[in-house]
């Protein structure tokens, strides 16, 4: 027999006010008659920082798809952002990026676009998007200890106040986006719930970050990358710059065990001096420091395959860092979890069934394993990652992708075949398609470029500043 989609108001809790938490609010309040976010601190009223988000203090985008998504959960957001000193950036025309293969060129067709802000602006702006909804409500300095039911359905969570007093919420869907410190796994167990794998592979990278105010005018400014090349001698590194609201620049320094940065203020332009070309180095010296150095060892790829398990209780979906974190250097967590409250709207859109949320914890790996993909895809060719190592399937197909990149740098068609996937617009599958393959084998159709490539106003900006001569 078929179940019968529940009537009437429901209840949902959310757990966690992370921006995946406010999202799967976002998600759920039109298919619900309440909804309440517990929340172990208080949630800012505006862009400022929000406890337990270490990586907010560094760089930040928003891939085209997951703006996309947060854009159809909540209409009008990024011009809310853009409205408040967000910068729409396009991809390829307004990047300088220095990849492995050399340096991308700058293609004056655009096909995609990344939203660059603060995190704390970000948050602020989606946050305040959703709470103005007055079925949404955040209960603050709560946390939840358990979950009530048993082994085939959640029926709600209990939470422990400030004060020690603990009491439970009843709710028809239990919506877990408390982020990497999720105890879910935990719970499960508790009820029953047994056999979740889990997997984790960690390059051991180190972030460096702080902000500057910029030199030159940031609006219109690109964004400034140079990556990685695993095949180097030594240590691996890599940065970015990213434009922000306020006339300021984002930078981020990442470096490998054996070569980490460090919150040393002094040490931070000599370390951007050390990566493979001196750019950001070169760039950042004419720009005032605004704040110290930030630094995070947290940069592991963590992910938990709930979606695998062959038992799942009803009432329960878990989003966000809570199934699954990311190398920051790919820029992909945020919208994975937009991808994943999106999931969840449209499942919910069914009614909220037995078998709802186990459709929905299954939409929602999707996002998560073409995310995934990339990240592990290339961390694991770092010598110094643990958790995995490649295999000779991983080898071949990293030389394929290094291919397409250095094809990249002088064929428009294989550059967009990379953003497509970065962009979180296409499975990492379509750069095996019989297009991007004939692009990879053609190769370039331009010769390598030798070094930034800024347009002729950038740099009469930089020649202003005494960037460049």
């Amino acid at each position: 027999m078929s179940e019968v989609p529940r009537r009437g108001p429901a209840r949902v809790v959310i757990v966690g006010g992370s921006m995946a938490g406010v999202l799967a609010a976002a998600a759920v309040k039109d298919h619900a008659g309440a909804v309440e976010i517990v929340e172990a601190h208080e949630l800012p009223e505006g862009p400022e920082p929000r406890t337990g988000v270490p990586q907010a203090v560094h760089i930040h985008m928003l891939q085209t798809g997951g703006a996309e998504a947060i854009e159809t959960l909540l209409p009008g957001t990024v011009d809310l952002l853009l409205a408040a000193g967000a910068h729409r950036i396009p991809v390829t025309s307004h990047m300088v990026i220095c990849s492995p293969e050399g340096w991308y060129r700058r293609w004056r067709r655009s096909t995609h676009y990344v939203i660059s802000a603060s995190r704390d602006l970000t948050d602020s702006v989606v946050r305040q998007q959703v709470l103005k909804d007055p079925r949404v409500r955040v209960r603050p300095h709560t946390r939840v200890v358990g979950l009530l039911g048993d082994r085939g359905a959640v029926t709600g969570v209990r939470v422990r106040a400030a004060d020690g007093t603990e009491e439970d919420l009843r709710a028809d869907l239990v919506v877990d986006a408390s982020g990497r410190s999720s105890r879910t796994p935990v719970w499960l167990a508790g009820l029953g719930v047994t056999g979740l794998r889990h997997d984790e592979i960690d390059s051991g990278l180190v972030y460096a970050s702080r902000v500057y105010r910029a030199p030159v005018p940031s609006r219109d400014w690109p964004m400034v990358g140079v990556q990685a090349d695993p095949r180097l001698p030594g240590p691996v590194s890599a940065g970015g710059i990213l434009p922000i609201e306020g006339d300021r620049w984002h930078v981020s320094l990442m470096g490998g065990p054996g070569g980490q940065p460090t919150r040393d203020a002094d040490a931070f332009e000599p370390f951007a001096r050390t990566l493979r070309h001196p750019l950001l180095a070169d760039l950042i010296a004419r720009a005032e420091p605004l704040t110290g150095v930030s630094v995070t060892h947290s940069t592991a790829n963590r992910r938990h395959y709930y979606e695998r398990l062959r038992h799942w209780p009803g009432g329960l979906v878990v989003l966000g860092d809570a199934v699954a974190t990311f190398n920051p250097v790919y820029a992909q967590g945020i919208s994975v979890a937009a991808h994943g409250a999106l999931a969840l709207r449209d499942i919910l859109a069914g009614g909220f069934s037995a078998g709802a949320a186990r459709a929905a914890q299954r939409a929602i790996a999707r996002p998560v394993d073409w995310a995934w993909a990339l990240a592990t895809g290339q961390d694991i060719h770092f010598h110094t990652t643990t958790g995995r190592s490649p295999n000779l399937a991983d080898r071949l197909l990293h030389r394929y992708v290094g291919r397409l990149s250095r094809t990249a740098t002088g064929s428009f068609h294989a550059a967009t075949a990379l953003t497509d996937v970065l962009a979180l617009q296409a499975s990492p599958a379509t750069l095996v398609k019989p297009g991007a393959l004939l692009s990879a084998l053609l190769g370039p159709l331009r010769r390598p470029l030798d070094g930034p490539t800024f347009t002729r106003a950038e740099r009469v900006l930089l020649r202003r500043a005494g960037v460049i001569r």
